[in-house]
């Protein structure tokens, strides 16, 4: 009896440290969101090459420099851009000030609720309907309005604040890059003014590493006080071949990683990847209807289809939300 007790509790102290161990690899494994697999894995080969000093793929930490895309990479973008749901409830605010609006387009569809056309222009059409809508604010005025309402907005068939329907897989992934002394950086279509006042609070990316689309600007000098104002004008798109662009007029070097989720992020992933030494794409392919939504080839907003045609040929890594991540919002 005496040496069965004493082989019980060999056993239960054994046991115990296995559970301490696992659950202490768990709390120390990159990616802990992130199924074991092809795409994990592929991830984890491409930062530990290119961070292990004396490695063939080695890269220092100044060019270590990966970009993300916003909507419907880092956040959802469906059923319509978070960006959209402002520039409406910001033109369903101020028509009262804007008689005009129910006759002239396209806030005459916003106003009747008729987004189809809308929807169509992209990018580029909200953007021109936030620059007119706010045309003559100044970039401080802009910036007060668009923090109020990201701080408050839900999304209209969950309930959740915009802000919590970021995707916890991909949080994690910014988490283990800036681990490994890379630069991220937000590469979006979207606004840059209305991007700025919040990713480092949500993604802990400051908004000097953040590159987006923009209003043009005026600078003058009003009652004694020097002002930057937003005119009604587009000043450059931060879309499809505009990203390459912006990020090389805004950082300056190429990066050696990207990661999208549609066709208006392919150039971004091709340019990166076509430079020297080691490199990484990354596409998150929303196939997820049960905990999210499925959506690709056919979608009016994250329309992926050159992506998953020619992204595996570019040796892309393609992200299954469905297959490859364990949940999609941090408090799933």
């Amino acid at each position: 009896m005496r040496f069965k007790s004493v082989f019980h509790m060999l056993g239960a102290g054994l046991i115990g440290t296995c559970l301490y161990v696992s659950a202490a690899l768990a709390q120390t494994s990159p990616l802990p969101s992130w199924n074991d697999g092809a795409a994990r894995q592929s991830i984890i080969d491409f930062v530990t090459a290119v961070t292990t000093d004396g490695s063939a793929d080695y890269v220092a930490p100044a060019d270590r420099i990966a970009t993300f895309d916003n909507d419907g990479t880092l956040w959802s973008e469906q059923p319509m851009y978070v960006q959209l749901a402002f520039a409406l409830d910001r033109v369903k605010k101020t028509a009262p000030d804007h008689p005009e609006w129910t006759d002239t387009e396209p806030y005459k569809s916003v106003l009747a609720g008729d987004l189809k056309g809308l929807a169509a222009t992209g990018e580029k059409g909200v953007l021109e309907l936030v620059a007119v809508t706010h045309a003559g604010m100044t970039s401080d005025e802009f910036t007060k309005i668009a923090s109020d309402w990201i701080a408050t907005a839900k999304h209209p068939e969950t309930g959740r604040l915009y802000t919590d329907m970021v995707y916890q897989p991909m949080l994690e992934l910014i988490d283990y890059l800036h681990d490994n002394d890379f630069k991220v950086f937000i590469v979006s279509g979207g606004g840059i003014e209305f991007m700025r006042p919040w990713t480092e609070k949500v993604y802990g990316i400051p908004s000097e590493r953040v590159v987006g689309s923009s209003i043009k600007t005026e600078y003058k000098v009003v009652d004694g006080e020097p002002v930057i104002t937003r005119q009604a004008a587009l000043n450059f798109l931060d879309d499809k071949e505009g990203k390459p662009i912006g990020i090389l007029g805004h950082i300056g070097k190429r990066p050696i990683a990207a990661f999208g989720n549609s066709d208006g992020d392919f150039q971004m992933l091709q340019w990166t990847t076509s430079g020297d030494g080691k490199r990484f794409g990354l596409i998150v392919h929303h196939d997820d209807a049960d905990r999210e939504v499925a959506y690709d080839r056919k979608s009016v907003f994250g329309k992926l289809d050159r992506g998953l045609d020619d992204g595996p040929k570019l040796g892309w890594t393609i992200v299954s939300m469905k297959n490859d991540w364990k949940q999609i919002y941090p408090d799933d």
